[in-house]
């Protein structure tokens, strides 16, 4: 085993004077992180699990006793010593020890399935050690006998929880006499089950960990991707997990595909293909993009918003910066073999993507005349998020005020997008993985924007439709919808009692809580079956119709409510011009909605947004394999499952899961 020093201080390496008693190092941080380190358990849950032969990193973070300086360190999995470089730097967290130093060893994979105890020995220059050990577990892929996958669609409804599906179907199909009169298409899937969404560190997940727990099969830290807590302040050198589409084109060969209807830096997204501690690094998420992605994930596909971080930052709308950017250390280099990384915030990120051999799509026009011959598809629709389903459709139907006053009135839907990204990674023989993401259910859900995370949700199940039918058509796929966790505690609480007419009289005369609350909303019996008319297009032709159904929360910030759609959106703080008219003129938050005329609700939380809950959430599945995907289980099973029928066969009943 090589070790490594670096950044050590010059007082450090000349050492100290001794003294007459010596304390241990203490190690104070042991990844991967494991119940065995943190509190003396060995049994399960074994909290980091991993594919055989998935990569990841070791490390550990040791404080030396006053006066001291560590010299040697090694790791050790099974009482063997585990090869490779250790490379020592100093903690950089506020609150450690002078001299504390991080201790990492790149990219160690073990192809032995079970549990297996791992240890940390350390020693400073006194002479002085000490051992910490922790455990991770090698998952057995099982011996099913039956087909494998090729293919995987993965489908994240954002924030979407069971009662967003629910909402969805009423508002899409309706309800006759107790009955619904049609599906979703995610109600069609064969199997479904409940996913709990812990994060690493809280029993709230956010969608950094909520995404990766799926591309990685571990558990992160709220805000990160692809990586463990370590204690440097460096967004982009924390120890690794290797994701699914890195560990797919490794293995396989196979092609990663990711589509969202958010800026495609933002947390879901780039879990799937980004190593980061913080999500709201742009620059150097999409840097990472095709720096890294393209080559060691075979990223194929790449569509969304989020054009502000390609275009250099002299662009009006750029929102390149060095500090968003990284650059990597040469020891993270080496062990994973990435490219370096640089500070290049007037990089044309956009051009390098053509030049990498990307078609590119500027609006859904281009999109819809994709030459059949492409190979490489990058699509960038809006300068941060995509406009809501709700607003493009507005706009498709010739009232596009906001599509327009964001400057981009040709936004495809997420169903075209997702039949594109199909049309290109179906060209793969050795299959591809592909997710898709209903990103503004819970953008909308934050803002307790009811009418457009309904529409978003539909847009989403059309998208799921395409996912099915080419499932269908390649039965060696299988499609999963699920989401990342439950945003704002939904609910449907009934529906109105009186006419479209009545309530935007009521809410223009400002009468409160009697006239808009105990006047309107019908519960129990009083409910009914709202009906809304669906237009040629698949989306409602109003959202306020007669006897609307009405929306509730459980994790609410303050607001006022009238219960009628609102005619903007909730200002986009990602957007470059949010500060310039015409998007400045839109309301902040839902306290400046409904002032006038409608009635205010005391919030369960603080601050000026609906927030995540702990909620389970549904999982869907259709398509080979579905079976694994029944019962109760934690969102990082749906990783394993997936690859186990991916890697070894799938079964066909459920005794045999």
């Amino acid at each position: 085993m090589k070790l490594t020093s670096r950044l050590l201080p010059f007082a450090a390496l000349c050492g100290v004077l001794a003294t007459t008693a010596f304390s241990a190092p203490k190690i104070s941080r042991l990844t991967p992180p494991s119940d065995l380190f943190s509190f003396g358990d060995p049994n399960p849950p074994v909290i980091a699990r991993f594919l055989p032969d998935q990569r990841f990193d070791f490390q550990a973070t040791i404080q030396p006793d006053a006066g001291s300086f560590i010299v040697g360190v090694k790791f050790v999995v099974d009482g063997a010593d585990v090869p490779g470089s250790v490379t020592l730097v100093l903690a950089t967290v506020a609150g450690l020890p002078v001299n504390t130093v991080v201790a990492t060893l790149r990219a160690y994979s073990n192809p032995t399935p079970g549990t297996h105890n791992f240890a940390v020995r350390t020693t400073d220059n006194k002479g002085v050690s000490s051992a910490a050990s922790g455990n991770f577990e090698v998952v057995s892929m099982g011996n099913a006998t039956g087909p494998k996958i090729k293919n995987i669609i993965f489908m994240i409804g954002d924030g979407m929880g069971i009662a967003h599906r629910t909402a969805a179907r009423l508002v899409l199909n309706g309800v006759s006499q107790g009955k619904a009169l049609a599906p979703l298409a995610m109600d069609s899937f064969p199997i479904t089950g409940l996913l709990q969404t812990c994060s690493l560190n809280s029993i709230i997940t956010d969608s950094a960990p909520g995404a990766s727990c799926y591309s990685s099969g571990n558990k992160n830290n709220n805000n990160q991707e692809g990586v463990f807590p370590d204690d440097t302040t460096a967004d982009f050198d924390n120890p690794r997990t290797e994701l699914i589409g890195e560990y797919l084109a490794r293995t396989q060969g196979k092609s990663l595909g990711i589509v969202t209807t958010a800026d495609v830096f933002d947390a879901t997204p780039a879990a799937w293909g980004i190593h980061t501690q913080n999500r709201a690094d742009g620059t150097g998420i999409c840097d990472q993009y095709l720096d890294e992605a393209t080559k060691t994930a075979n990223l194929t596909v790449l569509l969304g918003g989020g054009r502000k971080w390609f275009l250099p930052s002299t662009t009006a709308g750029s929102a390149r910066a060095d500090a968003t950017d990284y650059v990597l250390p040469d020891e993270l280099v080496a062990g994973w073999g990435v490219a370096k990384g640089t500070l290049d915030k007037n990089r044309d990120l956009l051009a390098d993507f053509q030049t990498a051999g990307f078609t590119y799509t500027a609006n859904n026009s281009q999109l819809k005349a994709l030459p059949a011959s492409t190979t490489k598809l990058l699509g960038l629709y809006a300068f941060s998020n995509m406009n809501v389903a709700l607003d493009k459709i507005d706009g498709r139907r010739g009232s596009g005020a906001v599509v327009n006053d964001y400057g981009f009135p040709d936004q495809p839907m997420l169903d075209e997008m997702t039949q594109a990204a199909l049309s290109v990674l179906a060209k793969n023989p050795n299959g591809f993985v592909l997710m898709v993401e209903g990103a503004s259910i819970d953008k909308q859900a934050h803002n307790m924007d009811s009418d457009r995370w309904i529409l978003e949700t539909i847009e989403f199940d059309r998208a799921i439709g395409r996912a099915k039918a080419f499932a269908a058509a390649n039965p060696d796929t299988l499609v999963v919808v699920t989401a990342d966790h439950e945003c704002a505690g939904v609910n449907i609480i009934g529906a109105s009692v009186v006419s479209a007419d009545s309530l935007g009289q009521r809410s223009l005369t400002n009468s409160g809580v009697t006239g808009l609350r105990d006047q309107v909303v019908g519960t129990y019996d009083l409910a009914g079956f709202p009906l809304y008319g669906i237009m040629p297009d698949g989306f409602p032709a109003t959202m306020n119709p007669n006897r609307k159904l009405l929306i509730g929360y459980a994790a609410n910030s303050d607001r006022y409510e009238d219960w009628l759609s609102y005619p903007r959106p909730l200002r986009d703080s990602q957007q470059p011009f949010n500060n310039t008219a015409p998007l400045n003129g839109y309301p902040n938050d839902p306290t400046q909605r409904d002032v006038t005329g409608g009635f205010f609700l005391a919030g369960q939380v603080p601050g000026s947004s609906a927030v995540h809950t702990a909620s389970d959430i549904p999982i869907s599945a259709y398509g080979r394999g579905a079976v694994a995907f029944t019962g109760t289980m934690d969102n990082t099973d749906v990783f394993f499952k997936m690859m186990s029928g991916l890697l070894v066969g799938t079964s066909t009943t459920l005794s045999e899961r």
